[in-house]
């Protein structure tokens, strides 16, 4: 078989970096459940008029076919889609389950997800997302909005990971906002100014004009309204500075002032109030967010999410919600290519058991049986080589103890400090920081 090629934005990681991630999963995991969110697992691939139903996305989602026609298989079959978030899938499942659900339904899904994107640094066709949403009956109490960053600033604090900052808007504010000055489109002008950063306030103005039918001075008016940011409640002023008046202005100064507000009570400078972040989705109804790393801005978010009330519906009833996405697979690409991320070792494994003779290898497998059942990850040596052979070999793997077992008792030898002791494996039990590879 020749050498294969390699796919772009698929990433592979090796065995330490999946380590790390499994690492940083498992804390974002504990952190989700601490704040009372339940697992949740729906299927990868959902019917493409759903997929198709919100959003600018129909130019990412990967279509499932069948590479053989058979017109006699399942129907339907020729329509679906990998979902491209994990929001639209989490909706459906609402829809199907409501009677067996109690809300506000409290839930986190860890999944992969697929986007037919660009790959470049940071951007993947293949990436994992940890989710978490909360969704009601009818009506959402605003709180809820102001309970997503804590839980998110809790999780990402938790990890060996540059500082965070979650920014957040609320659509209302815009939308609102946008009314008050005129325009009669307000989610062609939520999206152009969402394009602000990537073609700057001309760019902007332009597409304004173009999709939303802005004059140059509602053009303006909106980029004035963009360029609004600060650390506290002080944006509202700034809002008001402007002379625009809307009921829908009102509320969603009210709202994003009780998240601004609420996250510094928390952790003080966990979120900062930017309106210029409108989220490109068009399913996003109330507060938004977008969190980046200290020092890898450049790249954007981490982290995002917001309010929708109408993604969910049958008949007269509603499930409205909100969520915020953590970016997993896009989070550790931008730090394991500024190799930013480290693990102490590549393999779990914390002791070797030595081997004398091959004759003796039950008796070390008789030693690592009683490590394993203890809790301590242990290997057998794959040969009985000479003992510095062996010990070369936990070193090139970073194993920390080699375990020499004797006929007059057993020793256990740190291969680091060259410190031999006697021991028993059925007692000794190694440093903490040894037991487990540790992410730095």
């Amino acid at each position: 078989m020749s050498k294969p090629t390699p796919i772009s934005g698929f990433p592979e990681w090796t065995p330490a970096q999946r380590m790390i991630e499994q690492f940083v999963l498992d804390r974002i995991r504990a952190t989700f459940e601490l704040y009372g969110f339940a697992p949740l697992e729906t299927r990868s691939v959902e019917p493409l008029d759903q997929l198709l139903r919100k959003g600018e996305t129909s130019k990412e989602v990967y279509v499932l076919r069948r590479l053989q026609a058979d017109t006699d298989g399942p129907a339907g079959d020729d329509s679906l889609g990998l979902h491209f978030d994990l929001t639209v899938p989490f909706a459906r499942y609402v829809l199907e389950n409501a009677g067996k659900l109690q809300f506000p339904f409290r839930r986190y899904q860890i999944q992969k997800v697929w986007r037919g994107e660009r790959p470049q640094e940071g951007r993947y066709r293949e990436f994992l997302q940890a989710d978490i949403d909360i969704v009601d009956r009818d009506t959402l109490p605003a709180h809820y909005e102001a309970e997503m960053p804590l839980v998110i600033g809790d999780a990402l604090r938790s990890l060996p990971i540059p500082p965070v900052r979650i920014q957040v808007n609320n659509r209302k504010i815009c939308e609102g906002f946008y009314r008050g000055i005129g325009l009669t489109d307000p989610e062609a002008a939520l999206r152009a100014v969402d394009k602000l950063d990537k073609i700057g306030p001309a760019g902007v103005a332009e597409l304004l004009a173009e999709t939303a039918g802005a004059s140059e001075a509602q053009a303006k008016a909106c980029l004035a309204l963009a360029e609004i940011s600060a650390p506290d409640a002080s944006f509202g002023d700034a809002v008001r500075a402007l002379g625009v008046s809307d009921p829908l202005l009102d509320e969603g100064i009210a709202e994003l002032t009780a998240v601004v507000e609420t996250a510094a009570a928390h952790s003080p400078g966990l979120c900062v109030a930017d309106l210029r972040i409108a989220r490109g989705l068009d399913y996003y109804t109330g507060t938004v967010y977008e969190t980046q790393m200290l020092g890898y801005e450049r790249f954007g978010s981490v982290c995002s999410g917001g309010r929708y009330d109408n993604l969910a519906s049958s008949g007269n009833v509603r499930f409205p919600g909100v969520g915020i996405s953590i970016g997993v697979t896009r989070l550790l690409g931008l730090l394991f290519g500024a190799e930013a991320l480290t693990v102490s070792r590549s393999v779990p494994t914390c002791v070797l058991v030595a081997v004398s003779t091959e004759e003796d290898r039950p008796a070390s497998n008789k030693v690592a049986e009683a490590l394993r059942s203890r809790g301590i990850p242990t290997e057998v040596s794959p040969s009985a080589a000479k003992f510095g052979k062996q010990i070369r070999y936990a070193e090139r793997r970073g194993i920390p103890y080699v375990w020499f077992p004797g006929a007059e008792g057993d020793e256990v030898k740190d291969i680091r400090s060259g410190e031999q002791v006697a021991a028993a494996a059925g007692e000794w039990t190694p440093p903490r920081a040894d037991l487990k590879p540790l992410v730095s």
